[in-house]
């Protein structure tokens, strides 16, 4: 039998765009783009009335925006809504992950890579279960609930300064929240280096840097060749190259292959921190769609250090994070909320 095709309304202010997106889904013949919004305020109502299977959003559109029209979607009907940004918008583009959106990708071109990339995501982002936004609807609400830096005890200095841990996270489909959620409950005084590789569309690492430094008391980078592994900073992988972590504890960008799935490689991070660091590695999966992620964990357990993977009833997508746990390269399975209290704990402890 199959399947009834993937209900779509388009919101974009750009006759110009929605008739590519609509092209590029309609080739596909699993879409049915069921509506077009010019702006946010018809997305809105175009929601509300047609109750589409998936959501594209532009950003900027006139009459109502679309972070406020992805808020007052998600507080009043909730929908899969993918965000269809420009790269000089990236900042925003993980706001509006924060007010409810699932993922955010690059306008396409005509390029057929770019066509197939953003159907895939397309196909992938309408299957996954979103919940209403209750909080959206009070005047005011944060985006982010961050805790004051002092919501968590400060660590000794010279234990913490003993321990010598580095961090490294992998995640993908749902990682952005994730992440805000996570790294904003360290504390300011957090001793150690935090290395994240998350999928994420070229272009966008540096604005979703930008705006994960905005919610968390570290500074955060967007990585870069040759910077030295310094403790207390949360460096974020770019897409366009694979990090990795040098024997003189330094960051390399390797280039991407064709045949490279995943972008950035979270095993080639994993397997470096492994090779670098050994026992005093931390490894942490996250929610994500595919297996990447699950070598470089077994790499990090094998060579003596600690793993962690977000638990099914906390991810987005158990789908990383469950290949890993099921290869046996998981030492905890942990509910997001528990992993910030892990990660402390495991920075002030020497052993």
């Amino acid at each position: 039998m199959t399947a009834p095709p993937i209900r779509v309304l388009l919101a974009d202010d750009s006759a110009l765009a929605r008739g590519l997106l609509r092209g590029f889904l309609e080739a596909d013949g699993g879409f049915q783009v069921v509506g077009e919004a010019c702006h946010g305020r018809e997305a809105v109502e175009m929601v509300l009335a047609l109750r589409p299977d998936l959501v594209t959003m532009d950003l900027e559109m006139p009459v109502m925006g679309g972070l406020e029209a992805i808020a007052e979607i998600m507080a009043r009907k909730a929908v899969p809504i993918l965000v269809v940004s420009s790269v000089a918008d990236a900042a925003n583009a993980y706001a509006a992950v924060a007010k409810g959106a699932v993922d955010v990708v690059s306008k396409p071109s005509l390029d057929p890579d770019e066509q197939r990339d953003f159907v895939a995501k397309a196909r992938l982002v309408s299957k996954i279960p979103v919940i209403t936004h209750v909080r959206a609807l009070r005047v005011g609400a944060p985006t982010v609930e961050t805790p004051p830096p002092r919501s968590q005890p400060a660590l000794p200095v010279d234990l913490a300064a003993a321990s010598g841990r580095a961090f490294f996270i992998a995640s993908s489909t749902g990682g952005p929240q994730a992440l805000a959620h996570l790294l904003a409950r360290l504390p300011a005084d957090f001793p150690c280096p935090v290395l994240v590789a998350q999928h994420i569309a070229d272009g966008f690492a540096a604005g979703m840097a930008d705006w994960l430094g905005s919610l968390t008391a570290l500074p955060v980078r967007l990585a870069a060749q040759g910077d030295l592994v310094a403790p207390g900073i949360i460096y974020v992988a770019p897409s366009e190259r694979h990090l990795a972590v040098t024997p003189s504890r330094r960051l390399t960008l390797l280039e991407r292959q064709p045949k490279d799935v995943y972008r950035p490689s979270c095993d080639a991070l994993l397997e470096s921190g492994a090779a670098v660091f050994g026992r005093r590695a931390v490894g942490i999966i996250l929610t994500g769609m595919g297996r990447d992620g699950a070598r470089g964990m077994a790499a990090i357990k094998e060579a003596g250090g600690t793993t962690i993977a977000q638990d099914e009833a906390s991810s987005v997508i158990y789908g990383m994070n469950r290949v890993a746990v099921e290869q046996g390269a998981v030492d905890r399975v942990l509910a997001l909320d528990a992993i910030a209290a892990t990660m402390t704990e495991l920075a002030g402890r020497s052993g």
